[in-house]
């Protein structure tokens, strides 16, 4: 089974907590949903650190990109 989309653990890891917070759930039943919902929110904060790892590279690139520029700007005048 392939991994889910940050929007679907978000949404299931949504589901999960409006369960939790409404009771009436046996005990196993309570824990099965948090230990589900720590796998959800485990997707969720993975599929954030890669997004912010790909920012990060290419706010990077840009800097870099910006400097190579402005060297090549000054060295002309």
């Amino acid at each position: 089974m392939s991994e889910p989309t940050f929007e679907q653990a978000r949404d299931e890891l949504a589901e999960i907590v409006a369960k939790l917070e409404a009771g009436g759930l046996t005990l196993e039943e309570s824990l099965a949903l948090w230990n589900r919902g720590e796998e959800a929110a485990q997707v969720c904060t993975a599929w954030l650190e890669n997004a912010q790892a790909v920012l990060d590279a290419a706010a990077e690139d840009s800097d870099d990109e910006d400097a190579t520029s402005q060297a090549g700007d000054s060295t002309q005048e």
